[in-house]
């Protein structure tokens, strides 16, 4: 299929309204993209930070190459224990005949962001149907963000934000998606969150957000990272995409390359710096944005304004 310029947003929740770090994957069974994102509850009452807890996991699905969204509802299956509580920022993978996910989770429904942050692990064989397999201990009690990639055969790598060290990407690595050996520290310039690791270009890269743009950074051995030029730093043109872009991840597809990110369409740059600003609602509301990733002399371009999109299924379901 050819190439199209993709809708602009290309997805906003239609229940909150806050659609943010999303995360997308073929499914098998069903033959179509899905989208998995927080589903942060922007329209809903706030005290503090409220509205960014409670959140459950948000659905949307295409079945034309990636041209439209259809709103499928959320993940209502994740409770492990009594109460309503918060789910952040999915992982999800397929890998060993099934879909293994890993996910942030903060008991309860807090008003503030002094609380404890733990990764989660699930698998499913239908992405409907989540399995609780446990929390996953790593680096510290607040800990989020979690992504992971198979380096080698067999091997796996997942890297995620600890809050606690510096807000510093940390790294752990696995045999069996199960058990994790933590290594520590991996990306150490700056605070930030959201790291997500691609092969792209006989090359590994990693995109974190450090909250001026999209930090981006190079390797040969997805361990020793070299720093390159943010993305998404400068505002776009398209509707809704005139702010930072945040919390991304990349789907390499049919040799190409693209970004889904979020954006705060109606923040500016003073008001986002603003330690006493009050987020309202049409702050706090936020949409989902895609653009192409190329490969210029070693450094990551995106450029937001020309985008082109196609989203092949994966070529062992051609």
């Amino acid at each position: 299929m050819e190439k199209f310029i993709p809708n602009a947003p290309l997805f906003q929740d239609p229940i909150y309204d806050g659609a943010a770090d999303p995360v997308v994957i073929w499914n098998h069974n069903e033959q179509a993209w899905w989208m998995f994102y927080t589903n942060r509850r922007a329209s809903e009452i706030n005290h503090g930070v409220s509205y960014m807890h409670g959140t459950k996991i948000g659905i949307a699905s295409s079945k034309d190459f990636g041209k439209t969204w259809i709103y499928r509802g959320s993940l209502d299956n994740l409770e492990f224990e009594p109460g309503t509580n918060t789910f952040w920022a999915p992982e999800i993978i397929f890998a060993q005949g099934q879909y293994h996910m890993y996910i942030s989770y903060v008991r309860g429904i807090p008003n503030d962001w002094n609380c404890e942050r733990h990764i989660l692990h699930y698998t499913s064989n239908n992405l409907w149907d989540w399995n609780f397999r446990g929390i996953i201990p790593l680096s510290s009690d607040r800990v989020i963000d979690a992504c992971v990639f198979e380096v080698t055969p067999g091997k796996y790598k997942m890297w995620y934000k600890d809050e606690v060290n510096n807000s510093y990407t940390y790294s752990a690595e696995s045999n069996d998606l199960y058990n994790w050996e933590v290594l520590g520290p991996e990306i150490t310039d700056c605070p930030h969150e959201g790291p997500n690791v691609f092969y792209f270009q006989d090359t590994y890269w990693m995109i974190t957000d450090p909250w001026c743009g999209l930090g981006v950074y190079r390797s040969e051995d997805a361990c020793h990272w070299e720093r390159k030029e943010n993305i998404l730093r400068i505002p776009g043109n398209r509707k809704d995409d005139g702010s930072i872009g945040a919390h991304a991840d990349v789907v390499v597809n049919n040799n190409h390359a693209y970004i889904f990110y979020f954006t705060h369409p109606e923040v500016s740059e003073k008001e986002r710096h603003d330690e006493n600003f009050k987020w309202e609602y049409r702050h706090r509301r936020s949409s989902i944005q895609v653009a192409n990733l190329i490969v210029e002399d070693s450094h990551l371009i995106c450029d937001r304004n020309n985008v082109r999109f196609s989203l092949m299924p994966p070529a062992t379901e051609k």
